[in-house]
């Protein structure tokens, strides 16, 4: 069932009874990253799937990171009414939770960032900005290639090509301008200062072949953090959750359920 949140500006899919889990998509996919999950999820927790702003039916905002932030915030407030949450943040919507964290202290009362991290390296940072301004100036039809790989390790395509069809196509929907402005947001990014401020447990979590946010950002993110716990996904890149969805739960067992 999806509800809007937020004074009807983020568009959410809620499934299940339970303390509420908020699950933010990444960058390069939607919300149906998460669909190999769910079903699992909602049989513990009252399981929100929001679309990012500028995603899908949620409106955009302006004002960088923390005005995103800022909206899912409002958003998380909304749709838990004022029960404990957790958020569970992969990639984008990773950075978007820890800053949410910095700026809403008491937003949520545990945080699981997969494949996420605190600063990118230079050739992180120069790759978000060729992104940008190869899709500013040719379409995103320009960098899908380049997205796919940062999803999903070359052999892993190769063997699911109806996966990837539909995660090219789910790319493709993205707004250019939202996905233009996501990037220069990450390129800029630095938190390293702000995470002691994250006083909750924090479960990090990351692909062994993540490319795109490679593990030693979640070992610098982990070790910043007062409260953090660090867990390698064996065999798996960008989004794990879809990648391979049992392995992905067993590593939230112990910390989620």
């Amino acid at each position: 069932m999806d509800r809007l949140l937020a004074n009807g500006t983020v568009n959410a899919a809620q499934s299940g009874e339970g303390p509420p889990l908020f699950l933010f998509h990444s960058l390069l996919s939607d919300r149906a990253s998460y669909d190999a999950i769910v079903p699992e999820l909602q049989g513990s927790f009252r399981t929100i799937v929001p679309e990012l702003p500028g995603f899908g039916r949620s409106r955009a905002v302006e004002g960088g990171l923390a005005a995103v932030a800022d909206r899912m915030a409002e958003a998380v407030r909304d749709a838990a009414g004022g029960a404990p949450a957790i958020v569970l943040g992969n990639g984008y919507g990773g950075f978007v939770a820890l800053q949410m964290a910095i700026r809403h202290p008491e937003i949520a009362t545990r945080l699981i960032l997969a494949d996420s991290g605190a600063v990118f390296s230079e050739p992180g940072r120069e790759a978000f900005r060729n992104m940008a301004k190869v899709s500013r100036e040719k379409g995103l039809e320009a960098v899908t290639d380049v997205a796919m790989r940062r999803l999903f390790a070359p052999e892993f395509q190769t063997r699911h090509p109806e996966l990837m069809q539909d995660r090219r196509a789910a790319f493709l929907r993205t707004d250019p301008d939202v996905f233009g402005s996501a990037c220069d947001a990450l390129a800029g990014l630095d938190l390293r200062a702000e995470l002691a401020a994250v006083k909750v447990p924090v479960l990090v979590l990351v692909g062994e072949h993540d490319e795109a946010t490679p593990p030693p950002m979640s070992h610098e993110l982990a070790a910043g953090l007062p409260r953090a716990e660090l867990k390698i996904i064996p065999g798996c890149a960008h989004v794990p959750q879809l990648q391979s969805p049992q392995q992905f739960l067993g590593a939230l067992e112990g910390f989620l359920l």
